[in-house]
């Protein structure tokens, strides 16, 4: 049943969704949460399609929430609320409300939302594209208890993933982190087969690969071990190896779909380990509502051996100021000085290397 609204209010969507309960015979709300999705028009199908899977096993009110961005500084287009009402067989096991904001009313959404938000239901916002770098702090956001991100599809996932260690709050978590349950499960269930201890690590996937980067920052942080990092024509994740003193463990996954485990003195075992779809990770995702004390442990690795690589590749006091004496002094037309600071002493160095090579 479906039922279309346009230039309406909150008011209204909700006396629409009690009269299609009532025409379909559910008068009741069997509902256990509330799931608000931000996104474009482009990207709203898929989202919502991903949603209604995953509401089969968490029956939710689903919210779509579409910002009409204005195309110019002539597109005056009225603020008005238009939606779209989805009950029974057309919202799978929930119901369903797409949003559609024109005009002033983007810069509010919060307010369309908040009346239309379950009862005594947590909330769960989830952004498929274009995130907030704070999802905390974004008006949406706010009304949550679990804010759902997806580094992957950034322009800069690992800029992007930088930006959500530094800004991460409970209850935050990002479907790249969701993508590694199996292996991290894989991972720790082969050493506890084995009596080691794991000496160093490495993880193997596709370049800019948030992933990627996240296993390895998760293995780093639990194992107090060296981690590499190695690139690969992927799909996705494609191979851990870890050494230990008992031999190598390794995980293959070449083709996407089935990988290979090895440990040292066993033999080879084949593991059923496919990439997941949107709405298996949602799913996951949905069953629990409390904070990942993991992924935020991962995370704020991350962050600190950045600060600590930024901090060991920083210019010494001396060496910095020089180079700045030698700009200003070149900017002023003394050459002789600024010439000698940065780049003479960098040819002599050089020249140094060579004669003594």
């Amino acid at each position: 049943m479906k039922t279309d609204l346009t230039d309406t209010t909150s008011s209204k969507i909700n006396k629409a969704l009690v009269l299609g309960r009532r025409a379909i015979g559910t008068p009741a709300v069997g509902m256990v949460l509330t799931l608000v999705i931000v996104t474009d028009e482009e990207n709203a199908y898929d989202a919502l399609k991903a949603a209604n899977e995953a509401s089969r096993e968490h029956p939710s009110r689903t919210l779509v929430v579409i910002k009409r961005v204005s195309r110019g500084p002539r597109d005056r287009s009225k603020a008005r609320l238009d939606a779209e009402v989805r009950l029974g067989a057309d919202a799978s096991t929930g119901e369903t409300v797409v949003l559609r904001l024109y005009g002033e009313v983007v810069d509010h959404a919060q307010s369309v939302v908040l009346p239309l938000l379950l009862p005594d239901a947590p909330v769960v916002v989830w952004w498929p594209v274009n995130s907030p770098t704070d999802p905390a702090n974004d008006p949406l956001g706010a009304l949550a208890q679990r804010r759902v991100t997806d580094t992957y599809a950034a322009e800069q996932p690992i800029q992007e993933l930088t930006d959500r260690a530094d800004a991460y709050t409970p209850g935050d978590t990002d479907l790249s982190w969701t993508r590694i349950t199996p292996w991290r499960s894989m991972l720790a269930a082969a050493l506890d087969q084995v009596a080691c201890k794991v000496t160093s690590a490495e993880v193997e996937g596709e370049e800019f690969n948030p992933s990627v980067e996240l296993l390895a920052m998760w293995l780093a942080d639990r194992l107090k071990v060296p981690v590499r990092r190695s690139k690969s024509s992927g799909p996705g994740l494609t191979s851990v190896r870890m050494e230990t003193d008992a031999g190598p463990i390794v995980l293959d996954r070449p083709d996407g779909s089935l990988a290979t485990l090895s440990i040292q003195g066993q033999p080879d075992r084949a593991v059923a380990l496919k990439r997941r779809d949107t709405a298996e990770l949602i799913a996951e995702e949905l069953r629990r509502l409390d904070p990942d004390d993991t992924y935020a442990s991962a995370l704020r690795y991350g962050l600190e051996r950045l600060d600590e690589e930024a901090a060991t590749t920083a210019p010494e006091p001396q060496a910095a100021e020089a180079v700045a004496a030698g700009q200003e002094a070149a900017a002023a037309g003394d050459a002789s000085p600024a010439e000698e600071t940065p780049k003479r002493a960098a040819k002599k160095a050089s020249g140094r290397k060579a004669a003594a090579r």
